[in-house]
């Protein structure tokens, strides 16, 4: 792993900070299911919860990429990181005094808005802290420690809610959150460099014409939605676990965790990620591997078998991320990234859901299998094929885009 963006103290801390409070969001996460369901005794209640969040981190995240691009990154990070840590607060209260479900639903809600506006925000500060060289390394620790929260998290739910409840998982959820709080207070100040635009409708706007305009920028979202619509199994996992291996709980966590097991160890040997200059043929090729070790852990028979393909593809996954990530930071201009961003963070938490809709309709249908397998094969065949039409995409090369070509 390249770790040489942590020497910028800013970066260190923000990435600090992130790691941990994203532990406290899964944390959080866990929590408010198992009470949701503790209160309600209906699954319905429990899957409301999507909605919920999903509605303000659609809305919010692309009102605020256009926020981002217009007002000082430092001040908008440190007001909606107070905004995610008032609505853990209330998570807490609530579970400590009341045990209300409207008020835990609106508090999720509210975080959601946080952290909607939050996320993208810190992802364009990235380019304003370190030199345009390490960009897609820091992206690939900013991902890789995602992935390590995403392991822990749930790991540290199971073990907080069977010995201290729902209130104390929140109210560990609010410490770790100080960590963020913290680095956002310590950033320098990052008022917009160019032209900056109203955060409205037309700011919103200007910023999907502008990739509807550019194609390389396009096709790093739409490569993305190919493999998330397309290819991922997550919905399958329950009917696969009850039906290869025997409905073991054991099963089921280790499916659940593969993908992000695969991220960190991805994480751990990246080094070489940052040395790719073809990225946009990189890109589409990482993506046809994802596809395909999807379809082969569909085919599995053993549980760790599975589970290693499941982890191949997520560090694919990861190095996909990066580059996408990477395309965005550094091809697109300073006083668009934070619009750009926005609806990157739209098409993270809409694309897993739309791959949740099209496995479980398609496994009803079809079948498991057919499902599972015919889903990684069509993502790799349909990426392939989009990917390496578009001649701007495939001739994209890092060292050409405007960041470096300012920098060198």
């Amino acid at each position: 792993m390249d770790t040489r963006p942590l020497a910028t103290a800013s970066f260190r801390r923000l990435l600090i900070g992130q790691g941990l409070s994203l532990i406290g969001f899964q944390l959080t996460a866990v929590a408010v299911s198992a009470q949701v369901y503790a209160l309600t005794k209906s699954s319905l209640w429990v899957g409301l919860l999507g909605p919920v969040a999903l509605v303000p981190l659609v809305v919010f995240g692309l009102w605020g990429g256009a926020i981002a691009d217009a007002v000082d990154r430092r001040k908008l990070v440190l007001v909606c990181s107070l905004v995610t840590w008032g609505a853990t607060l209330a998570l807490l209260l609530n579970a400590m005094l009341l045990s209300n479900i409207w008020l835990l639903m609106a508090a999720v809600a509210v975080q959601a808005t946080g952290v909607a506006v939050a996320s993208p925000t810190r992802v364009a500060i990235i380019p304003r802290l370190v030199p345009a060289d390490l960009v897609p390394s820091a992206n690939t620790l900013n991902y890789t420690l995602g992935s390590l929260a995403s392991v822990l998290g749930p790991l540290l739910g199971g073990v907080v809610l069977a010995g201290g409840g729902y209130a104390m998982a929140y109210l560990i959820d609010a410490l770790l959150f100080s960590a963020s709080l913290y680095a956002a207070i310590r950033l320098p100040r990052l008022e917009p460099l160019g032209e900056s635009t109203a955060p409205g409708v037309r700011a919103v706007v200007d910023g999907l014409r502008y990739i509807m305009g550019s194609p390389i920028v396009l096709m790093s979202f739409v490569v993305d939605i190919i493999a998330m619509a397309f290819a991922l199994p997550r919905a399958l996992y329950p009917e696969l676990t009850a039906v290869r291996f025997e409905g073991s709980e054991m099963a089921f966590g280790w499916l659940s965790a593969s993908v992000a097991i695969g991220a960190v160890v991805g994480g751990v040997f990246s080094g070489w990620v940052g040395r790719v200059r073809r990225q946009g043929v990189a890109l589409t090729f990482v993506i046809a591997v994802w596809g395909v070790t999807v379809a082969a852990a569909g085919l599995a028979q053993q549980l760790w078998l599975a589970v290693a393909l499941l982890a191949a593809g997520g560090f694919a996954d990861l190095v996909s991320a990066v580059w996408r990530q990477t395309i965005l930071q550094t091809y697109a201009p300073d006083e668009m990234r934070g619009r750009l961003q926005g609806v990157f963070y739209v098409v993270v938490a809409g694309g897993p859901r739309l791959g949740d809709m099209r496995a479980g309709a398609t496994a009803a249908t079809f079948g498991l299998v057919p499902a599972w397998v015919g889903g990684g094969l069509v993502c790799a065949v349909v990426v392939l094929v989009v990917g390496l039409s578009v001649p701007a995409f495939r001739a994209y090369r890092s060292d050409q885009s405007p960041l470096k070509v300012a920098a060198s």
